[in-house]
This record gives C-alpha cells, structure tokens and sequence, in this order.
C-alpha cells in the first residue's frame, strides 16, 4: 500500500513537472507581433517601410549547426521610387535577427 502511494505522488510530480516545465519554454518565446516589432524597427533605422509581414506560428531550422527556433517574415519599402522586397528570419526566443535577404 505504501509503494503504492509513493509511486503514485512520484508519478505525479513527473507529470507536473513536465507541463511547468513546458509552460515555462513558452514563456520565454517571443510572440510574432514582438518580434516583427523588432524587425521593422532594425529596417526603419535605413529608412522608411512601406509594409511587413511575418508568419505566427514559428518554426525549427538549423543554422551553423545550431538548432533554432525562428519566425520568418518580410518587409517592403520604396528606394528612389523603386520597391525592394526583404525577407527576414528572427530568433524566436531572444530578438536576433539571423538573416536577411533581398527578394
């Protein structure tokens, strides 16, 4: 009866464990809108935007053998009446913008 109890109480410290631990990464990932706030404020410093975009729901890759977790969006701007097209990818969890491309 005993080990019973004690495996029970084991079993669902586990269990808790697991999903604090779970909510706790969430937290500390930035949202979408934060972190196309953060890009768009990185492009406004060269100038002004004309558009931006970025898709919510972030995704894993790998870059220089490091694994992150990303969002991947896009800005638009006009230069001398000419629209450039970037496309962007930030680090989920601390702001860092990884790459930036012209389109």
């Amino acid at each position: 009866m005993k080990l019973d109890k004690l495996l029970l109480g084991f079993c669902t410290g586990v269990i808790a464990g697991a999903i604090l631990s779970q909510s706790a990464q969430k937290k500390t990932m930035l949202t979408s809108e934060s972190a196309l706030e953060i890009a768009k404020k990185a492009f406004k410093e060269n100038g002004p935007i004309d558009g931006s975009w970025i898709y919510a729901k972030p995704e894993q890759i790998t870059k220089y053998n490091l694994p992150y977790k990303i969002y991947r969006g896009g800005i638009t701007r006009t230069i001398n009446d000419k629209v450039e097209q970037y496309e962007f990818l930030i680090d989920a969890k601390t702001g860092s913008i990884l790459e930036v491309k012209q389109i």
